[in-house]
């Protein structure tokens, strides 16, 4: 098959995989992405709330009655999923028509208020997520639109993997290894949760593909896509458009001066590719001033006083400096009895070596998984989603580590010995 037929036949395998799981990969931020998506797609405050904790409650039922299944003490019991449905349901929908009857600021926006308003602030100024589920959830409805958006975007980013290794000259069957590798490591799980991650991945990648077209000399498109990538992750996460923004800004320098070293000019594309970073910076800032999006330190605030359950602090500054040393020696002795990740980056830095300008542009790209790790230092998230965009790192650069061993060339036998004579039949 060619090549792009293989692409597809993996995106479809993944696909097709994910039907083990419709429901239940939601979280606690999930539902206010999904009534988001409701309200802008017509539906009321009363009846984004209802269709969104159907959706959540019935992936709970579901869970519960897979587990009641294989516990060793009930699996012959009824099943609890009426029971947990009912539980889950009533709950869920007393708190939102106790918060709808307040009125105020519990009313405000799209979001439906699941949270408090500080909180649901935060999400409102995330709008692109929502916006790519709108299409899917009036078609589909929420169970089906919300799991074929995920798959969607999730077999997305293994073909964009595929895309950056073609374009830096990989050949085929590594490059499908890299889109292998981003569906079974953690970034393809974390892609098909109903969060932003997922679109968040795609659009990142999109700008690694972009600096590796720039770097191959088709510059303009490529930084089309960079700047275009760096534009629409505003909409879905304006903190990621900052950072990688900031990354690539911060990798151009590093190319220019490397090269200037070795008697070099910056060359064009990552001129070009340090103008769109530095302008991501400055736009990022502005905007998010203009527009009153949450400051850093409401941010800090709502990591300190878990999502503004408790007082504000009043040194938060410090207390992050303390809890950013801490959260980082137990994450570490953590890393280090399970050493997977560690292990994973450090073969995706090495591989990385061998293009060294791309490289570099692909460090910083995964190093935004890092910065976003450490501007909310909670080691309680589940699958640590926060710094999942740091397995771009060996998913884009273990197949680069692999290419010797499938370049590596075959040794022709002398002429006159068996061997040789079979080879020229």
């Amino acid at each position: 098959m060619r090549p792009r037929s293989w692409v597809l036949v993996l995106a479809a395998v993944f696909a097709v995989l994910q039907l083990a799981a419709v429901t239940g990969r939601d979280t606690p931020d999930s539902k206010n992405y999904v009534s988001y998506a409701l309200a802008l797609a017509g539906a009321g405050k009363r009846e984004a709330a209802a269709e969104t904790v159907d959706w959540v409650c019935a992936g709970e039922a579901s869970a519960a009655e897979r587990a009641q299944r294989v516990n060793v003490l009930r699996f012959h019991g009824p099943s609890p999923a009426g029971r947990v449905f009912a539980e889950c349901r009533a709950g869920e929908l007393g708190r939102v028509e106790r918060r709808l009857r307040a009125g105020g600021a519990q009313t405000d926006g799209h979001v439906v208020p699941f949270v408090a308003p500080r909180l649901r602030r935060i999400f409102e100024v995330r709008p692109g997520y929502p916006v790519f589920l709108v299409p899917f959830v009036t078609v589909f409805g929420v169970t089906w639109g919300v799991w074929l958006a995920s798959v969607l975007v999730a077999g997305a980013g293994g073909v964009l993997v595929f895309l950056v290794l073609r374009t830096v000259s990989v050949p085929v069957p590594l490059a499908l290894t890299g889109q292998a590798l981003y569906y079974v490591l953690p970034v393809g799980t974390t892609a098909m949760r109903p969060m932003a991650e997922g679109l968040m991945l795609a659009l990142t990648l999109t700008a690694v593909w972009g600096c590796a077209l720039a770097l191959t000399g088709r510059v303009r498109a490529g930084t089309a896509l960079v700047a275009g990538a760096l534009v629409a992750l505003f909409t879905v996460k304006h903190s990621q458009a900052l950072f990688l923004g900031a990354c690539l800004a911060g990798a151009a320098a590093v190319v220019a001066l490397w090269r200037r070293r070795h008697g070099r000019g910056p060359g064009r594309a990552v001129t070009a590719i340090a103008v769109a970073g530095c302008g991501a910076v400055a736009g990022t800032l502005l905007l998010a001033r203009l527009l009153r999006y949450p400051s850093e330190a409401e941010s800090v605030q709502d990591l300190l006083t878990g999502h503004y359950t408790h007082p504000d602090r009043a040194h938060p500054g410090r207390e992050l400096l303390h809890l950013e040393f801490d959260f980082w020696v137990e994450w570490l002795r953590r890393q280090l009895t399970a050493p997977l990740f560690p292990a994973a980056l450090a073969a995706g830095a090495w591989g990385a070596r061998r293009r060294p300008a791309f490289g570099v542009f692909l460090l910083a790209a995964a190093g935004t998984g890092i910065l976003t790790q450490a501007g909310h230092p909670d080691i309680t998230i589940f699958g640590d989603r926060l710094i999942v965009l740091a397995w771009l790192l060996p998913v884009v650069g273990v197949p680069l580590l692999l290419e010797p061993l499938l370049r590596r060339p075959v040794p022709v036998p002398a002429q006159g010995s068996p061997r040789a004579a079979g080879v020229t039949r």
